[in-house]
């Protein structure tokens, strides 16, 4: 029997062994950062060893993330992919700490303690905000659910200590990030995402069913935390009175094949009610779609979209085509296809002349050449990649704005799919047809040709897998063509953008354009003539009341909350206008995934509650401005319109530039 003396000892013996680790790991660490860039390797694999012996201690966590910064700085990450934590995937991050290799697990570790000492204020990073590092754990957490509240199946046990040790790690971070309520914190994360309408909502339709798990297993206290966690429940897994209970899909098929036409309408406005609200599209929506295309005795295909007045149009003048398309596009595979025809219908796109016969042709198309194997790899065999490539197509025209980069640094092209959806969906058809036939893009700059094809990979390689399918097709193309493009230009005076984004992106890009900072040295030039310009340019106050008729490019420099500077980042001008207390907003398009970022000084962007739709970002317009190096503007502005801008207007713009992004370029 074990005695009070016992445990004590055991205690002590556990104290003395986490401090020799520790004292161990410290001197791993100094040998490290002392050891140059290309012998690190070794050095690395001592520090991590240590790191994997202190993850088996009951302190041990404390240990590793109390050098989470010296770690960091000697270059544990060096040579990896963990060196790029901006790029990291939470979805990936459970799955390592699982691994049989005891070296992963222990990278991913330290750099989970570098998000967590990121997310607290104890670290700064080059390349990682802190709202950034605590929406990165947040959503580990909402992955893992099942784990942090202690639930375990057949296949954790067969995992033993390996699960065992996860469990310690996730427990450890959701009590240190501050999340006395992770369920709570992680609806609203949930709601707040769900309300861009982002194309790519796997991550969240993971998160939400933790949830329905937690809250099956564990429950939580009444209040408007757990409604609103019922609320993505249900839209997932019962959003109407026959799928409730979540039966499965056949068991509802079979249901609903005895439903009178009564009791079909009320599923199909229920699916369209849960629809609406989240824009997410349960497999259940998709089983009863493709279940009432074939009821003749109503048409209950618009009532499960729930079209309006534009939609129900569309669906008068080319029901042929749009029962084509939900017949190839809509599967299990793919249930978002539903939201975004359902919004492909509400734009009126179909009355474009051009749209119907594009549409025809891309029901017909086949994926060639090595497109077929990027489809297939990003979104598996399930269905073929013609119907992912078609999905694809229905959720980018029917969300433009939906549109995001993924994990990669392709902003450019990523804002160029999100345009051309909106002004040209037309001539994107046209694209995703080349590159479907043909494996290649053809474009022009000035009368030049350029085949993407015959071009070397660029920034974004052979293509990202992490994005829509239009993207994993397209990305890849459009970037090697956009260096070209850059490279064409070598030798001229000014920013290469002010010829590029014309050619590349459409007529309806204005050809002059104004930058805030002098290529060659990287200081600010003429600033206050720049914000004059783009006060006359876009501010209805001093551009006659004139309406921004098409997106316009842009180029931002990002800083993060403590307004240090980051990089420089594509964005699209959408329109600019008062919101609903008067105050002149710029509302744009971030093709980063999440638009809602805090780029320090007060300087918060908005993504709800201040005008915006579905989308879009937006802020204060001096604020925009102040984080604004590029813009582009017509060849015939006057002077006298810029004279109208009063030197009073650009005081606290210069102000709030001056002390972020510009305080060097002076």
């Amino acid at each position: 029997m074990s005695t009070s003396n016992d445990g004590q000892s055991s205690n002590v013996d556990s104290r003395a062994q986490n401090a020799r680790l520790a004292a161990d790991l410290d001197i791993k660490i100094e040998q490290l950062e002392q050891i140059g860039l290309g012998s690190k390797l070794e050095y690395q694999h001592a520090v991590l060893n240590v790191v994997g012996q202190l993850l088996q201690t009951d302190s041990g966590m404390d240990v590793i993330c109390e050098r989470a910064v010296p770690m960091d700085i000697a270059g544990v990450f060096a040579g990896s992919d963990w060196d790029a934590p901006e790029a990291l995937l939470p979805q990936i991050s459970a799955n390592t700490l699982l691994a049989l290799d005891p070296g992963l697990v222990a990278i991913e570790v330290a750099s989970l303690c570098r998000f967590l000492a990121v997310a607290t204020g104890a670290m700064r990073h080059r390349n990682l905000h802190q709202d950034t590092a605590r929406h990165f754990l947040t959503q580990v957490l909402a992955l893992n659910l099942r784990d942090i509240f202690g639930q375990s199946d057949e296949a954790a046990r067969a995992l033993g200590e390996r699960h065992e040790t996860k469990q310690r790690i996730l427990r450890y971070l959701s009590e240190h990030i501050g999340l006395t309520d992770v369920l709570g914190a992680l609806v609203s994360e949930i709601w707040r995402l769900l309300e861009q309408r982002s194309i790519q909502v796997g991550v969240v339709k993971d998160m939400i069913a933790q949830i329905a798990i937690a809250l099956n297993e564990n429950g939580t206290e009444p209040g408007s935390e757990r409604l609103g966690a019922e609320r993505l429940v249900s839209a997932l897994f019962g959003p109407t009175v026959a799928s409730l209970e979540d039966p499965g899909v056949d068991a509802y098929l079979e249901r609903i094949e005895h439903f009178d036409e009564a009791a079909l309408s009320r599923e199909a406005m229920g699916f369209a009610r849960a629809m609406h609200d989240t824009g997410l599209v349960s497999d259940y929506h998709v089983t009863f779609l493709l279940y009432v295309l074939d009821y003749r005795d109503r048409a209950l295909v618009p009532e499960a979209l729930g079209l309006g007045t534009t939609g129900l149009d569309c669906w008068r003048h080319y029901r042929r085509l749009i029962e084509d398309l939900i017949r190839a596009g809509v599967t299990l595979s793919t249930p978002q296809a539903v939201y975004g025809l359902t919004l492909l219908l509400e734009r009126g796109v179909l009355h474009h002349a051009p749209m119907v016969p594009a549409l025809d042709r891309q029901l017909r198309q086949k994926i060639r050449g090595s497109a077929r194997a990027r489809i297939t790899l990003g979104f598996g065999e399930l269905v073929p990649p013609e119907t992912h490539i078609l999905a694809g197509v229905l959720q980018i025209i029917g969300q433009p704005l939906g549109v995001g980069q993924g994990a990669n640094p392709t902003c450019q092209s990523a804002r160029a799919i999100a345009m051309w959806s909106q002004v040209e969906p037309d001539y994107l058809l046209h694209i995703i047809y080349q590159a479907s036939e043909f494996d290649a893009v053809l474009m022009h700059f000035e009368g030049t040709e350029i085949n993407s094809a015959t071009l070397p990979v660029g920034l974004a390689g052979f293509g990202p897998i992490d994005a829509d399918p239009v993207s994993v097709l397209l990305v890849a193309h459009l970037d090697r063509i956009y260096a070209k493009m850059g490279q064409l230009c070598i030798g001229r005076d000014g920013d290469p953008h002010r010829w590029i984004n014309p050619e590349f992106h459409g007529w309806w890009v204005a050809r002059d354009c104004a930058v805030a900072v002098d290529v060659a040295t990287g200081k600010l030039t003429d600033y206050d003539n720049f914000l004059r310009r783009f006060f006359a340019t876009y501010h209805p106050h001093h551009n006659g009341g004139r309406p921004l008729s098409h997106p316009q490019p842009a180029g931002i420099a990002v800083t993060d909350p403590n307004q240090q500077f980051i990089g420089w980042h594509a964005i699209a001008i959408l329109r600019v206008a008062e919101d609903q207390t008067g105050m002149m907003r710029v509302y744009f398009y971030n093709p980063n995934n999440d638009s809602g970022q805090d780029w320090g000084g007060d300087v918060v962007v908005s993504t709800s509650g201040n005008g915006e739709r579905n989308g879009e970002g937006s802020l204060e317009f001096g604020h925009f401005l102040s984080r604004v190096y590029l813009f582009h503007d017509e060849l015939l502005r006057s002077h006298q319109m810029l004279e109208d801008v009063s030197n009073a207007s650009l005081n606290s713009v210069r102000k709030q530039a001056t002390e972020s992004w510009a305080a060097d370029r002076l």
